[in-house]
């Protein structure tokens, strides 16, 4: 019995480990964090150096919200693709202060932005991720939870402006394969789809 006690043992401890080493691969949350910015912030800094925005619509009740903040904002690859490639915004749906760009300003109707309400073509949907060109204009946005594969994918897109010359699915199946994939290993399998909220 005390054999069969000790066998059992090393198998669960092994069993332990294989699965331990096993997620070890997978990008970990690390110390690093996306250089969030206002937008007044991104704005100005576009003026000095132009660069693609990116804008994070969310609101405080957003679970999805959170679970992207978690998830996907937290990936080592995503972290330094984000600072190195735009200026990100986070943009609180239902924030109540008042935002100046340029000579418009943007205030709270009811419960809602106008400028989450402009940047999402009056879609309110949490989480959206919105991006602006070199010259703020509009390029997308794009509604609803993304895993950290399909944000990199998304973000690869807009920045090395393949979007102005082929579409996103081809983008996926070939120069993203190609130059972006395998920057990001092993995304974690335990992430939900993205999803529309």
């Amino acid at each position: 019995m005390k054999a069969f006690s000790i066998l059992l043992l090393t198998v669960c401890v092994g069993l332990a480990s294989v699965g331990f080493t096993s997620r070890l691969d997978d990008p970990k949350p690390t110390d690093k964090k996306i250089k969030w910015m206002t937008i007044e912030e991104a704005f100005a800094a576009s003026q000095k150096k132009p660069k693609k925005i990116f804008i994070d619509v969310y609101t405080d009740w957003c679970g999805w919200c959170k679970v992207m903040d978690r998830n996907t904002f937290t990936n080592p690859v995503i972290v330094d693709y984000m600072n190195e490639n735009y200026y990100s915004v986070k943009l609180n749906a239902e924030g109540k202060e008042d935002i100046t760009l340029g000579a418009r300003t943007y205030k709270t109707v009811g419960n809602v932005h106008e400028l989450a309400a402009t940047l999402l073509k009056g879609q309110m949907s949490y989480p959206t991720t919105v991006y602006l060109n070199e010259k703020l204009e509009l390029i997308q946005p794009v509604p609803g939870y993304l895993e950290p594969r399909m944000f990199h994918q998304i973000t690869t897109y807009f920045a090395s402006n393949s979007h102005t010359k082929e579409a996103f699915e081809q983008f996926k199946a070939g120069t993203y394969v190609k130059e972006f994939q395998a920057k990001l290993p092993n995304p974690s399998a335990e992430q939900p789809a993205a999803v529309a909220h």
